[in-house]
């Protein structure tokens, strides 16, 4: 993995190819790599470890001029991250050159069984894939054929999406998948591959998407498509309409404080897409097969667990129903006793992510009722369940999620309350909740000042609350050690005395987080038992718990409405990781290790 482009076309491929890689940069990478058919019939191979621009300022010292190629940027996980193991890669007679998201499981068997006398130049299993191609047509099988027979040699845990050239016809790409994502672009000018849409918005708009087991032949002015027994057959593209524009920088220097600040606004979408007159509206067969259900599964993986451990709490006080949340790669393996009659919720940002789509085949085969709340619309989650709902906070582009963790939290609450039959104004709730989201983001000065006091140089912090607010430590733990590489720990306050608190030193970062009137004396009373072992200690508060020395005082929120303290909560633990990344001179958007849409497993 992680990010595949493919043009042919009348103009020249290099720009889109490299324009496309940068546009997948969000979704994490450690090295990349271009293959351009030049016109004067020359196969140019350029690869680079670290960045896109990196690459790019590599291809200038090639003649790379031709009007089809494939692209890749991998994130490793066979073989560290060189040149020698970025895609793409090629067949040891040269003819083949191939790119892959995904995992070959049994590549190894595949290695020594078919290709003990290739001598390998990487360490990859996808490297297994194009050799294997290329072993097949020097029998004699035509390049499909070839394709085919490598890939129904995978076994059935292997993950794959694959773009593959023959430099014999190089204006023709062979594509297909299986567990990871893969879409044909179609325009008038060329016709494209890519692992993600956005990549490929100022060309087009229309998309085919590919199912798994199936194939794809793309030439300039034509996609053949073939199902798993090698019939052909059409389908149609559908429109997807996103303005290119949304998933662009503009004047921010990040595209995560773009989407920090875009939060309200989201919260804005999500009130004028699910209320009808004030009243949230679901649509009536969702609620009808949750409602015979006699307990929720919340699958979930990273951020999206997080908002799925506030969501429960609004399904079970709200619509009283008993809720279970679960970490997808652990139930995938180790799933719980199941109840008679359970209804599975997968929550994701990608719709892709490899963790619950394994859950969800199990719980198709178990034929369990099953809803996504996701991002990315005809994303293979949203597709494979019996329902989906869009979070509607546009292209996230950051590699740590900010806007789709509160759209995830807002959209199970409107939900929670269809269920329940409606909520008394919670359309009226929300909308000033937005208005609140906003005087927070508003705040971000201050918030700035803060990390650079606390944490810039702090080696260590602990984030610490109860009920939902010890929820919200634990989104408030990852996001600042993924983006600024701090060791951060989230839990129950109450856990302190039972062992934490015997790493508290002197100058330790301690974060309190109050939004709950229940709890809020018990938790000031931890901050003050770490205080009295040499903590730093900051409060986040809202105002009607705050004291006059809190340090982040939020909007007030009173009776029903302290439910909702969560995702107020939300925006400063964001800028605070945002703003000590940026104080450490870190690259927020592109941590280092991490993809923005984890596809294997």
């Amino acid at each position: 993995m992680c990010g595949i482009i493919g043009y042919t076309g009348i103009n020249e491929a290099l720009p889109f190819l490299l324009s496309g890689l940068e546009k997948l940069e969000y979704r994490g990478y450690d090295s990349a790599g271009v293959y351009v058919h030049t016109d004067d019939g020359r196969d140019m191979l350029v690869k680079e470890k670290g960045r896109v621009k990196d690459l790019e300022d590599k291809t200038k010292h090639y003649q790379l001029h031709g009007t089809s190629g494939i692209a890749h940027t991998r994130w490793a996980t066979h073989g560290e991250p060189s040149v020698a193991n970025a895609h793409p890669h090629v067949s040891d007679d040269g003819r083949y050159y191939l790119v892959h998201n995904g995992v070959i499981e049994n590549y190894k068997e595949l290695k020594q069984t078919y290709l003990s006398d290739v001598v390998f130049k990487s360490q990859t299993d996808t490297e297994v894939a194009v050799q294997l191609v290329g072993k097949f047509a020097a029998e004699g099988l035509s390049t499909l054929a070839a394709f085919r027979k490598m890939i129904n040699l995978l076994n059935d845990d292997s993950s794959y999406a694959f773009l593959l050239v023959d430099t014999k016809t190089p204006d023709l790409l062979y594509t297909a998948k299986s567990k990871s994502p893969l879409l044909v672009g179609v325009s008038k000018s060329a016709n494209v591959v890519t692992s993600d849409a956005t990549a490929m918005l100022s060309l087009t708009k229309d998309f085919i998407e590919l199912q798994d087991g199936e194939i794809a032949i793309v030439s300039k002015t034509d996609v053949k498509l073939y199902n798993e027994q090698g019939k052909s057959f059409t389908r149609k593209p559908f429109h997807l309409n996103i303005d290119p524009q949304a998933a662009e920088k503009g004047a921010y220097p990040f595209f995560m404080l773009k989407e920090i600040d875009e939060q309200a606004t989201v919260a804005r979408h999500l009130i004028k897409h699910y209320f009808v007159d004030g009243i949230p509206h679901i649509d009536a067969a969702i609620l009808k097969s949750i409602k015979q259900a006699d307990r929720l599964y919340i699958i979930a993986a990273g951020t999206s667990y997080h908002a799925g451990l506030i969501g429960r709490r609004f399904f079970e006080k709200w619509a009283g129903i008993p809720t279970e949340v679960h970490i997808a790669s652990e139930f995938a393996y180790d799933h719980p006793l199941i109840s008679k009659n359970p209804f599975f919720i997968f929550i994701s940002q990608s719709g892709e992510t490899a963790d619950s789509i394994q859950v969800l085949e199990f719980v198709k085969k178990a034929h369990y009722a099953s809803l996504t709340l996701a991002n990315v619309m005809n994303s293979t989650l949203t597709r494979d369940v019996d329902f989906a709902l869009p979070l509607l906070a546009g292209p996230e582009i950051a590699v740590a999620s900010t806007k789709a963790y509160t759209a995830q939290i807002i959209t199970q609450i409107i939900l929670a309350a269809a269920l329940a039959g409606g909520h008394t104004d919670l359309q009226g709730q929300l909308s000033r909740l937005a208005v609140d989201m906003q005087a927070v983001i508003d705040g971000k000065d201050h918030i700035k000042a803060l990390a650079d006091d606390y944490l810039v140089n702090a080696d260590r912090a602990f984030y610490i609350g109860r009920g939902a607010d010890a929820d919200v430590t634990l989104e408030a733990a990852l996001k600042l050690k993924e983006i600024s590489y701090t060791l951060v720990e989230g839990f129950a306050a109450g856990e302190l005395k039972h062992g934490t608190i015997s790493l508290i030193e002197h100058g330790t970062p301690v974060i309190g987080l109050i939004s709950q009137s229940k709890t809020a004396g018990l938790t000031r009373s931890n901050l003050e038992e770490t205080i009295a072992r040499g903590a730093k200690t900051m409060t986040i508060a809202t105002k009607n718990l705050a004291s006059a020395n809190d340090e982040i005082i939020l909007p007030e929120l009173t009776g029903e409405m302290e439910m909702f303290g969560p995702i107020l909560e939300a925006i400063p633990i964001q800028l605070l990781a945002y703003y000590t990344s940026l104080g450490r001179k870190l690259d927020v958007d592109h941590p280092r290790n991490l993809a923005k849409s984890v596809t294997v497993q």
